[in-house]
């Protein structure tokens, strides 16, 4: 029997069955407006041929107006068909089933034509829109309905209409936006009415043999969001309105309350999935940080939903659904849920791809082949950089060893892992061990590598990684460093100075405020960020109750700019709020003038002026890296050319984004 039956199960949806019950949800990726549909086309059926039941795309606009953003994807022409169609064609020869997502952006299309129901502006848009009358807004309806048409011309199997995060359709539902008081505004019926009148006149026009999400918001996490009772009626409308199933939604994009992070906690949203399934008869699934098969066969066996959606998981591997049905689920590559390479690259415009897996989104391009000639390969560094060059080259034929002096495998992920939040970095760590030794790789771990040692390679790769910047404080010697702390060779008193306020000073922060991590306490977690129950408050916000923190924190940048500002850019904003819920003070635009044992003494200003002393126990050096060089210097001094990645590369904010990408393209060059 299989290890995940539940997952594995078919679901029947009457003229079609699915084959288990995973959904791969939604994601725009950006691939669409390349106008490279082969690569389109490819980076689906990569995941059809890795088992998933049904895939839903990235949103597609159904007219300019609502389009999230200038120019986004839709198909508004006959060759918009027919691109669309190399896409399904390719699926369906895959084995798979694909349904379009409709997306109209509302008041969140980043464009000054957007509309909604009122002509209110939201937080995270320049432009206000502009207020629908009767004639505009059965331009939208219409405008919904050709496009699920055309998608079932283009060969789509269904469509999921998008009725959450705070989108079009949301917004008429929800007072926080709809202040109309005319038949789409007032009471809730009238409220709902365009959410409903869309899905009955798409299943109108594309008849019963064809899949129809609704994806639904149960919690709204805004003021004036709706009430758990709006919620189930709508639910049951949307269904008497011929849905083929319910997809879950969680939170507005301008909700100041995290919900798919790394630091939110597994599965944290599936309790309001499980209380509405017993609402409708059709499927209802649920979604959010569900990243691994025993997250989807706990959710299932519990009869919380009838099917998982799972959405950046088939970024990090494809094949997640084949390997847990294989019993390989060790090998399914984790999605940490950072995004750091996909939903930061959506907003800036870019590719969407992934941390962990950097072929995500480019399959035709970064092919991983058989080496024409098998290589002896040495690898210095089993940091993410180095293991990422390592088990790619061994999985291609060459025979890889790697060096490293420490006792484990990982670098700088050791420590990332240990930040309150970050707890996934121990499965992504498990993820490098288990594809070391799958592929064959040969570890030497608590050796040092020596130009002699590696004479006998053809192919020698540094990855050495970088060593703590030493800012030139008078006194630094009285200083930890932060891998002093994160490692515990320090433990630091209650009053703490931290010098340099990018990444690892917050990640520091954070470590010294929190005693226990949250993320590993759902019911914790919602307290101190807020999440209450739609049932007792509109929208499900309760105040937040954060822990105590464990120590008093000042943050310190010799930029004269808001620390912080250039964390990623869709969870900057959750580290700059955990740290202001610990009290932690944040200071910039100051020198450092000295480090004493009353603390960190500082000034403000080119003339040193407004001279303040911190008092702290502990002073923290978290002022940047260093490339640590040391080897590849030596080897080039000897006549060797090595390969250089990773922090040995180029230093700075420890980024295993850019070392996993170094890594894994040179190992499918070699």
């Amino acid at each position: 029997m299989s290890q995940y039956p539940h997952m594995l199960a078919p679901l029947d949806l009457g003229h079609v069955v699915l084959k288990n019950r995973v959904l791969m949800g939604s994601m725009h990726t950006n691939l669409e407006e390349t106008g490279d549909w082969n690569r389109v086309a490819e980076f689906y059926a990569a995941r059809a041929r890795g088992g998933v039941a049904l895939m839903v795309t990235g949103g597609m606009a159904p007219n300019r107006e609502g389009g999230v953003f200038p120019g986004a994807a839709g198909l508004f022409t006959p060759q918009d068909i027919a691109n669309h169609r190399v896409i399904t064609d390719r699926v369906h020869e895959a084995g798979g089933l694909i349904a379009m997502q409709i997306l109209h952006a509302g008041r969140y299309a980043y464009g000054p034509e957007c509309v909604s129901a009122s002509a209110i502006k939201s937080p995270i848009s320049p432009f206000p829109p502009k207020e629908l009358d009767e004639e505009g807004i059965e331009k939208q309806i219409a405008d919904i309905v050709t496009a699920a048409i055309r998608a079932r011309e283009a060969g789509y199997d269904g469509v999921e209409v998008m009725g959450s995060e705070g989108y079009f359709l949301n917004q008429f539902l929800v007072r926080h936006v709809n202040r109309r008081t005319d038949r789409w505004g007032g009471a809730y019926e009238n409220r709902m009415r365009l959410p409903v009148e869309v899905v009955r006149r798409v299943r109108e026009a594309t008849g019963p043999d064809f899949i129809l999400i609704y994806r639904i918001s149960l919690i709204d996490l805004v003021p004036d969001g709706s009430t758990w009772d709006e919620v189930v009626q709508l639910a049951k409308a949307i269904e008497a309105a011929g849905a083929s199933m319910l997809n879950t939604g969680i939170g507005w994009h301008e909700a100041r309350i995290p919900t798919i992070a790394t630091s939110v906690p597994r599965a944290a949203f599936a309790w309001l999935t499980a209380r509405l399934r017993p609402e409708v008869s059709i499927p209802v699934i649920t979604s959010n940080r569900i990243n691994t098969p025993e997250v989807a066969e706990g959710i299932l066996a519990q009869g919380q939903a009838d099917m998982v959606s799972l959405a950046r998981p088939f970024l990090a591997d494809p094949d997640f659904v084949a390997k847990a049905a294989e019993g390989r689920a060790a090998e399914i590559a984790p999605c940490i849920a950072c995004n750091q390479a996909c939903l930061d690259h959506t907003f800036s415009g870019k590719i969407s791809t992934c941390l962990v897996n950097p072929r995500a989104a480019f399959e035709t391009e970064l092919s991983l082949t058989p080496a024409e000639q098998p290589k002896a390969i040495a690898v210095v560094g089993a940091g993410p950089a180095g293991l990422s060059a390592a088990i790619t080259a061994a999985g291609r034929g060459h025979a890889v060893t790697l060096f490293d002096r420490a006792s484990e495998i990982g670098g700088q992920l050791t420590m990332a892992r240990s930040i309150p939040g970050k707890e996934e970095f121990h499965g992504l760590t498990d993820w490098f061990a288990t594809m070391a030794a799958r592929s064959g790789v040969t570890l030497r771990l608590e050796t040092e590598a020596t130009p002699e040692l590696l004479a006998p390679f053809d192919e020698v790769i540094i990855a050495t990684g970088v060593i703590p910047r030493d800012p030139g404080i008078p006194g630094s010697e009285r200083a930890a460093s932060y891998i002093d702390i994160l490692t515990g060779r320090v433990t630091a008193g209650p009053r703490v100075a931290i010098v340099g306020a990018g990444g690892i000073g917050f990640d520091v922060a954070e470590f010294l405020t929190t005693s226990d991590s949250p993320t590993l306490h759902p019911e914790e977690w919602m307290r101190e960020w807020g999440v209450g129950d739609p049932a007792t408050t509109p929208g499900g916000l309760a105040k937040p109750q954060p822990e105590p923190p464990t120590r008093t924190v000042t943050l310190l940048q010799r930029k004269p700019e808001k620390p912080g500002r250039k964390l990623g850019k869709t969870t900057g904003w959750i580290h700059r709020a955990t740290l202001h819920a610990k009290g932690v003070k944040m200071i910039g635009g100051v020198n450092y003038e000295r480090i004493t044992p009353e603390g960190l003494h500082i000034s403000f200003g080119p003339a040193h002026e407004n001279p303040t002393l911190i008092e702290a126990d502990t002073v923290v050096l978290c002022a940047g890296q260093l490339s640590e060089r040391s080897l590849a210097d030596q080897l080039i001094a000897a006549g060797v050319t090595p390969h250089i990645i990773g922090g040995a590369d180029v230093a700075g904010e420890l980024d295993a984004k850019r070392a996993i990408n170094q890594g894994t393209r040179l190992g499918a060059m070699l």
